[in-house]
């Protein structure tokens, strides 16, 4: 019996090599064929055409713990790709929503996009998030700051699910699960 990589071709070779982000993301990979947090973070940084991705290695990090679905702490191809649809998807909601073409959005603009997304909060936590995640200390938000919002309602939210057995809207937590939440976000 012959195991992936020792001896018995990759079989998702041919399909990667056949997708168009596969050369962008050969580039960027290191000599392992995988992206750690600083080749992420040079990679989206290549990938800033028109200035909004302006990620910050904390964000890359939260990128690939996200969907490091292997738990090596890097991202192979099939998880960069998911990454790079994840931030084209928000990029068009975000655009949607940025009205007056500014590249940043009002707390009305950020409540109305997080709704898009399927994230129904009140003003009070727009506000909250404004000022958590607001990196300039502006009252509007920029894109990658939009993105690290993102990326912690949907942590917090996939937390809140796990423990939400009944599907009802309420999870019960003990103070250890409550901290395991709070820095896994």
């Amino acid at each position: 019996m012959a195991y992936p990589g020792y001896g018995e071709p990759n079989a998702e070779a041919p399909q990667m090599t056949a997708d168009p982000l596969w050369p962008y993301y050969s580039r960027c990979a290191g000599q392992d064929g995988q992206i750690d947090v600083s080749e992420l973070h040079r990679a989206l940084a290549a990938a800033n055409l028109d200035g909004t991705m302006d990620f910050s290695e904390e964000a890359c990090r939260k990128f690939i713990a996200m969907l490091d679905r292997d738990y090596s702490g890097k991202m192979g191809f099939s998880e960069f790709k998911e990454l790079w649809n994840a931030v084209n998807s928000w990029r068009k909601s975000f655009s949607k929503f940025d009205r007056n073409r500014s590249g940043t959005i009002d707390a009305s603009e950020l409540k109305s996009a997080l709704q898009e997304l399927g994230y129904s909060l009140p003003d009070n936590l727009i506000t909250l998030a404004i000022r958590k995640f607001n990196m300039k200390g502006k009252s509007t938000f920029p894109f990658s700051d939009f993105v690290s919002c993102v990326l912690s309602l949907r942590a917090l939210t996939d937390q809140f699910r796990s423990r939400d057995t009944a599907r009802n809207g309420t999870a019960e937590f003990n103070y250890d699960d409550f901290i395991q939440v709070l820095m896994s976000s």
